[in-house]
């Protein structure tokens, strides 16, 4: 047999053989959204924008998805327009529950479309049985570094720097100093305490550790430029909120008299909150986070901006599940990432015995379904439930089937 036939016969006879195989795919059940149950767990974050509750969006095929956040009347009122819909059309849910009643989603009404956003990705997990990071393109990262606000206290400032970076975190994260009490805040001296802290934190975390400064928008700006002038041979990671979040144009007129690079965003909501800081590169880092975002679909979307423009990931720490679910979108980021940790590491939560997995400072990616979040509704109270459809405005669609407003 010549050459080319053998070639050729090789070929036709692996195109019907493929032909024959059965094609390996992940097979999504067709599902409707039945139920979605809102708890109150153990000891509640009181502000909303960082509520613990918890969110469970059930379907006619028995998988439950997993959420946290939002308020009991904000979930009530996009939770009734997802029944009966296809919780695997994830987009379009988000599209319609920030649409569903005219006018946009205000941050209050985000955090709850961020929650239940959150739900149907561990619900979509689990339904095909990959961690959510598998859905959003795969990993990029083996890890996540993440700094420590509020580390434990070991005496002298100077010590428990050092030891949150022996501990493993990339850096120690202080905040503009409090006056104590109910004495007034004086900027300028409290300008001077702060830098006297930053030195001795500077060297606390040596010369392979970091540090940060959250300004916690306590400061004017004229005020903010002084102490970041004071601070700026100290190297900080990132120095946070350093204006009040009302008015971003601000940070035209800051970001030229700052050095040290600004991280920005705990405060906001959705991407048209941000666009313009990190459009004009105002930022370094975007401090955005879920669910106050609209969960993980309105992150991934910031995300991809933040890498247009060179803008790294410092997302906020809100709860447990949604720290698991910032674990998912970050590790699936090519630029810098670093994660925010309270105190040492995770504290006991009875109703979530499984939410991130931290060790040494760090943040890892788990092979667990969806979220990778457990949730024993035993430790919760039931404070919501709702099984009726209510969708008082009509949406128009485009002929493709998109949404568009009324």
């Amino acid at each position: 047999m010549k050459r080319r036939s053998f070639l050729e016969s090789a070929l036709l006879g692996s195109s019907a053989a493929l032909a024959r195989a059965p094609l390996a795919q992940a097979a999504l059940p067709k599902m409707k959204i039945t139920r979605i149950r809102y708890h109150l767990p153990p000891n509640p974050n009181p502000n909303f924008n960082q509520s613990t509750n918890i969110v469970t969006v059930e379907t006619d095929q028995g998988i439950t998805g997993i959420g946290e956040g939002g308020t009991k009347d904000t979930i009530e009122q996009c939770a009734a327009m997802l029944i009966g819909e296809d919780p695997s059309r994830i987009d379009h849910l988000w599209q319609l529950m920030y649409r569903g009643y005219f006018y946009p989603a205000g941050r209050e009404k985000l955090h709850a479309l961020g929650a239940l956003d959150m739900a149907l990705w561990d619900l979509k997990g689990k339904a095909l049985g990959v961690p959510v990071y598998e859905l959003l393109g795969g990993l990029a990262r083996d890890h996540i570094e993440c700094y420590s606000t509020g580390f434990p206290s070991k005496g002298a400032l100077k010590e428990t720097a050092r030891a949150c970076i022996e501990a493993g975190f990339r850096a120690y994260r202080t905040a503009v100093a409090d006056p104590g009490g109910n004495a007034p805040f004086v900027p300028r001296l409290m300008i001077q305490k702060t830098y006297q802290q930053c030195l001795e934190i500077r060297e606390g975390v040596g010369q392979d550790g970091d540090w940060a400064i959250d300004y916690h928008t306590r400061l004017d700006l004229a005020d903010a430029v002084r102490l970041s002038k004071l601070i700026e041979d100290l190297e900080p990671y990132f120095a946070e909120d350093l204006l009040r979040s009302e008015n971003t144009a601000a940070y035209r007129t800051l970001r030229p008299q700052v050095k040290a690079p600004i991280a920005v965003g705990e405060q906001f909501g959705d991407r048209w909150d941000i666009n313009e800081l990190v459009e004009n590169q105002l930022i370094d880092y975007a401090r955005v986070t879920i669910p106050n975002v609209g969960g993980i679909t309105e992150f991934m979307k910031i995300a991809a901006l933040c890498e247009t423009h060179y803008v790294g990931l410092i997302p906020h720490f809100t709860g447990p599940a949604s720290e698991a679910a910032l674990v998912h979108a970050c590790a699936v980021f090519s630029g810098p990432v670093l994660m925010e940790m309270t105190g040492a590491g995770p504290r006991q939560t009875p109703h979530l015995p499984q939410s991130y997995d931290f060790r040494n400072g760090k943040l890892w990616p788990n092979t667990r379904p969806g979220l990778g979040v457990e949730f024993d509704p035993r430790a919760a109270k039931l404070i919501a439930e709702i099984t009726e459809r209510a969708r008082p405005i009509p949406l128009f669609h485009r002929p493709d089937g998109s949404l568009t407003n009324w």
